[in-house]
Order: structure tokens, then sequence, then C-alpha cells
């Protein structure tokens, strides 16, 4: 699930989001989390029993078979595009600095949110390929590059996410924090990772639901329709 077991504990409105969205599996769910909950302090090390980038069959819910899903080696993802249109969510949420950001400071660039959290194995294993589409596609910050927003769900914040990302050494994505969940509310996926992609116009293109091969020609093409092209 996005949150956290111990924070459903502690908190009504989790435990209604559990209610609303317990029905949906995915990329990680409450198992997912625990054992991920379990090996936090560690990055590098996943729960026993998952490998990254792998989902159990079966997490790819019914309805979402519609809109289009996928499986490749070791990965399973929904494309939906049923929210095709809807504009970006005006949100606060935060830098690793604790300074309050909004999307409209990336706006006229298309934008990739990515939902994640440390404690899950899927997201951790596609922040490798995200930092380098984010490279290739960025266009070393021009107005017009794609704008890769790695949006973390931890509910620990910056304690727990930016150790991670000085472990991995990063070079074109940011330790963005959301410790509230508010992204993952208003998406309403109950799963991570969760991938939402915006064109220059601030027009959703597709969610991506699961993990995807973000260097495959699948999310390729999404790319380059965001980008116009």
């Amino acid at each position: 699930m996005l949150l956290e077991p111990a924070v459903m504990s502690c908190s009504s409105r989790s435990l209604i989001s559990l209610l609303l969205l317990g029905v949906v599996l995915g990329g990680c769910d409450k198992r997912s989390a625990q054992n991920g909950q379990a090996n936090a302090a560690n990055p590098d090390e996943l729960s026993s029993g998952s490998t990254a980038g792998e989902v159990s069959s079966g997490e790819v819910t019914a309805g979402e078979v519609a809109s289009g899903t996928g499986k490749a080696p070791g990965k399973s993802y929904s494309i939906d595009r049923g929210k095709a249109g809807s504009p970006l969510p005006d949100f606060v949420f935060s830098d690793e600095k604790a300074q309050d950001v909004t999307l409209k400071r990336f706006a006229g660039r298309p934008i990739l949110i990515n939902l994640w959290a440390t404690w899950c194995a899927p997201c951790v294993a596609e922040m490798p390929q995200l930092d380098r589409i984010a490279g290739t596609y960025g266009k070393n910050g021009a107005k017009d590059g794609l704008e890769v927003l790695t949006i973390s769900q931890d509910s620990m914040g910056a304690d727990k996410v930016v150790p991670f990302f000085n472990a991995k050494g990063f070079r074109h994505i940011k330790p963005w924090l959301d410790p509230e969940n508010q992204f993952g509310f208003h998406y309403g996926t109950g799963l991570l990772p969760t991938s939402v992609l915006y064109d220059a116009q601030g027009k959703e293109i597709a969610r991506v639901t699961g993990a995807l091969d973000w260097e495959g020609d699948e999310a390729k093409a999404l790319i380059a329709e965001a980008m116009g092209g």
C-alpha cells in the first residue's frame, strides 16, 4: 500500500485510505512494506523473498486490464489513460532541505511524477533507470526538457530518503518528499511505484502502476508523446 503499516495504525486518514484502496494490489502491497521496513536501515538490502524489479503474479487489478497491461521479465505493470487530460495537482511538497515546492515551479515542461518509497523493492530497482532517463530527456535543464520528479512516500521523510540518495549517487534526480502522502491519496492507486506523465501544458498523458522498463520501447513512446514528439 501507499502508507507504511506503522503510519496506518496511527492515522485515521490512513485507515480510511486502507479501507478504500485495500482491494488494489500492485508493485508493493502491505506485505512488501512490512518486509521492506525491516531492512530500511540499509537501502541496498531488499526484503527476503523479493528480487529487485520483480512483482508477484496476479498483482494487476481487473479494472486495469482494459487500460492496457504488460509483463516483461521480472516486471508487471499497467498503463492507464482513463484520466488523460486531467490537470497537474497543486500540492505543496518539499525538497531535501524541507523547503516548500509546488508543481508550478516546473510549469511549461513535460513532467514525470514517480511515487516511490525506500521500502518498496520494485521502486528501488527502477530508480537507476529513472536517473538515466532524466539525464537523457532532461536536456540539461532546458525549458522543454523532461522533468523527472521522484517524490518519496516515506513517512520519515528526509531522515530516510536523503541517506538513500547519498548512498546511490544519483546524478539527475533529486529526493523530493511527500511524507503526508498527498500525491498518493490524490492518485488513489493503492500501490507503489506509481508514475504519472504530463505534457508541457500540464495535461495528464498516462499513469503507470507497477514496474515498467523505463528504457524500453513502450516507455520511450510515452515520453515522446509527453514531449510532443
